[in-house]
């Protein structure tokens, strides 16, 4: 697997590709630890080396935050994890940009009304932050709640996204 970084206007973006030029992990550079820790629950022992990520996958990153918001479809990536966290990924990018969802919807469209907590760890367990946007779940008081890269960054994305946010 190989790591690159990319300037964005939230902090440094780490992208992990893998040899099919797929997108394996995106996090942020405050918290390289934790994305390799979750990518080695997910696909097991990896070795990550600098290298350049795909062109294609940088510039749909760079015109997303720049404003193309539906650049992030785009992307191709790859996932681990177990089949409920597939499951809730996969869910996650149902949910437009400039929407949110609570927990507890989305564990309802899943069909499982009461697991919005197992929704909850799944999303956390997330390793592609913004193109599997985890960050577009709230809690059910409309709270912003629970984003691995802070809150701060959860709110600018949601705010780029045109999300309506409570105060």
């Amino acid at each position: 697997m190989f790591l690159d970084r990319l300037e964005t206007p939230i902090g440094q973006a780490l992208l992990v590709t893998d040899g099919e030029g797929r997108l394996c992990a995106l996090d942020w550079a405050d918290y390289e630890a934790r994305m390799v820790l979750l990518l080695c629950r997910q696909v097991g022992p990896v070795a990550i080396e600098p290298g350049a990520a795909p062109k294609a996958i940088r510039h749909a990153l760079e015109r997303y935050f720049a404003g193309d918001l539906g650049r992030l479809d785009t992307v191709p990536y790859h996932l681990g994890g177990t089949p409920f966290q597939r499951e809730v990924w996969s869910a996650l990018r149902t949910v437009p940009a400039g929407e949110t969802l609570t927990y507890g919807a989305l564990a309802a469209r899943l069909g499982r009304p009461r697991a919005m907590r197992a929704v909850g760890h799944a999303n956390g367990a997330n390793p592609i932050s913004v193109v599997v946007p985890c960050h577009r779940l709230i809690g059910a008081d409309g709270s912003l709640t629970g984003y691995g890269g802070g809150i701060a960054r959860k709110r600018w994305l949601l705010t780029h996204e045109g999300a309506a946010l409570s105060a």
